[in-house]
Parts: C-alpha cells; structure tokens; sequence
C-alpha cells in the first residue's frame, strides 16, 4: 500500500513471444485478467529476427489492440551495437547484457529518443519452452 493507501501497480508480467499469434494470445489473456504485459522477444532476437521484424510487431499488435496496456522489449543480448540499432529502427524498450558504463551511455541515448532500456531482471514465461516441456507432450 502507498502511503495514501492506495495500492500500487503491480509490475508489468513478461512473457517472451516468437510470433505474432503469441503475441495476440498473450494480449487477450493479459486484457481479460486486466494486467499490465511486456511481450519480450527471444533471448538475442535483435541478432536473428532482427529489430524491423519486432518493431513492426509491437506495431501491428498496438494496431489490433489499441486498448491493451503493453510494452514490446528486444532482446539485444550482448551486443551494444545492436541495441543502438533497434533504438534507431523504432525500439521503444531493449535488453543488452553489457558493462554498466556501456549501459549508461545507451541508457542516455535511449532517452533522448523517448526510449529506455529493460532492466528487468525477472525471469520471464516463455510459452514455446513451457508447452514444450508439458506432459504428454510426445
């Protein structure tokens, strides 16, 4: 409780989507249990998928949702060069494994773009990895 005891915002769960059907399911479960969601890529997508390919997720979901309450977040791993890439793609949320000064330069260019990096360490549910591993699963 806050001091005026009202209760505070329950942090953003992160679930990490590979696609845009993941996407839309995890919109519509998180609107109907009325939670605040970040749909994080995969770890290092900024390298596979690469960052136009998220951005124009997070896009095409805020357009079919405008209502959900969402934040998109790339996964840079360790690769500040890619961080930056995103933040000039569009990126409005990234991951980057990197030493402190390093982050806090990305950190302030992140800014000045109206951008941040995730610092979320909490580990995040990851639907393939989770349906994968569910029994009965041949």
């Amino acid at each position: 409780m806050t001091p005026k005891g009202r209760r505070r915002a329950r942090p953003a769960r992160a679930v990490i989507v590979r696609s845009i059907a993941e996407g839309r399911a995890v919109l519509a479960a998180a609107r109907a249990r009325g939670c605040r969601i970040v749909l994080r890529s995969a770890p290092g997508a900024a390298a596979t998928v690469g960052a136009g390919w998220f951005v124009a997720l997070a896009a095409i979901l805020r357009e079919e949702h405008p209502d959900a309450a969402f934040e998109a977040s790339l996964d840079c791993g360790p690769n500040p060069g890619l961080a930056l890439a995103a933040l000039r793609e569009g990126a409005m949320l990234v991951r980057v494994v990197a030493r402190p000064s390093v982050r806090a330069k990305i950190a302030d260019i992140a800014r000045k773009s109206g951008a941040r990096l995730d610092s979320d360490r909490r580990p995040a549910l990851d639907l393939a990895a989770w349906l994968e591993s569910a029994p009965g699963r041949d």
